[in-house]
């Protein structure tokens, strides 16, 4: 039945793609049939846009702002992935919707893990990971290298082009990686504690050196439960937390309860899993990152 559903809107999505296709069809060059990358979450296509530069397209599968976790595959879904030359995806149990969507979308594309070569952190179940590596980056430096030659392999008339521009964002990102450290070591080795709507920042915490409470595990595709509520609760009062922070992706209102329930504030909002609109601090990767450090920072070094 699953099968027939996904057949029945990519045929849906080729009968109406009118003005749209044409839109998705041309790159920033305006090269009407330029390779086709599509990253399945925003974070990816923006990595893999720093690299291309303006010579391929580079298309998301999950809008900006929305969860990765819960994502249902569209009409629009399927005709991108039918029409994409290469696909980029996280692995690690991030995109559980992907695999039948790319069976049943027909295409023919390059599908790329590009944590490939990343030490995973294990999930809370057995034979799970937790998918978020790109919240280190020296992981996400080895997201940009297979992004890089991912692109390489598919256009290599512009591989000296990847590369310069691999070149130039790596220095950028370990320049940044420097700088989180840097900031992270002003707050209080106690306080060095951050709770969160989901575990999201496992990695962020393994290479930064701070410790993560959440109420939800790696996926928000699940419900709190009252022993992590008493969990956070006693976390916050035996550390003396100043700060809990919200997500992006995820309804604030559980954690604006704990935070009231204890008296403490919220110290801000954090991006994990989807970077924000142009409009908000974190509109890229890089940004994202330093966004999220600079308001852990501002609250828990008080």
């Amino acid at each position: 039945m699953r099968d027939l559903i996904f057949i029945a809107l990519l045929l849906l999505a080729t009968a109406c793609g009118g003005g749209e296709q044409a839109s998705e069809s041309q790159s920033s060059e305006g090269q009407k049939d330029a390779p086709k990358i599509v990253a399945t979450a925003s974070i990816f296509a923006d990595m893999a846009q720093n690299i291309a530069g303006n010579l391929l397209e580079v298309q998301t599968i999950v809008p900006v702002g929305s969860d990765p976790h819960l994502h249902e595959p569209t009409p629009r879904d399927a005709r991108m992935v039918s029409r994409a030359d290469v696909i980029l995806m996280n692995g690690l149990t991030f995109e559980g919707w992907l695999k039948e969507l790319i069976e049943n979308a027909g295409t023919k594309a390059n599908v790329v893990r590009i944590t490939e070569g990343v030490n995973p952190i294990g999930g809370a179940y057995e034979n799970a990971t937790d998918p978020h590596a790109w919240m280190d980056i020296q992981n996400g430096l080895i997201y940009i290298e297979n992004i890089k030659n991912a692109m390489a392999a598919a256009v290599p008339e512009f591989a000296e082009e990847f590369n310069f521009n691999y070149q130039v964002y790596r220095q950028q990102l370990e320049e940044l990686d420097v700088y989180i450290k840097a900031e992270i070591e002003k707050i209080p080795a106690k306080k060095r504690i951050l709770i969160t709507s989901h575990d999201a920042f496992a990695y962020y915490g393994r290479r930064y050196g701070i410790r993560l409470e959440a109420a939800l595990g790696t996926s928000t595709d699940a419900e709190v439960q009252i022993s992590d509520i008493k969990r956070l609760n006693q976390v916050i009062r035996e550390n003396d937390i100043p700060a809990i922070f919200v997500e992006s992706t995820i309804n604030p209102k559980l954690l604006k309860q704990l935070a009231a329930d204890n008296e403490i504030e919220i110290g801000g909002e954090l991006f994990a899993d989807s970077i924000g609109d142009k409009d908000s601090d974190a509109p890229t990767y890089y940004d994202m990152l330093k966004h999220n450090t600079d308001v852990i920072v501002k609250a828990l070094a008080k």
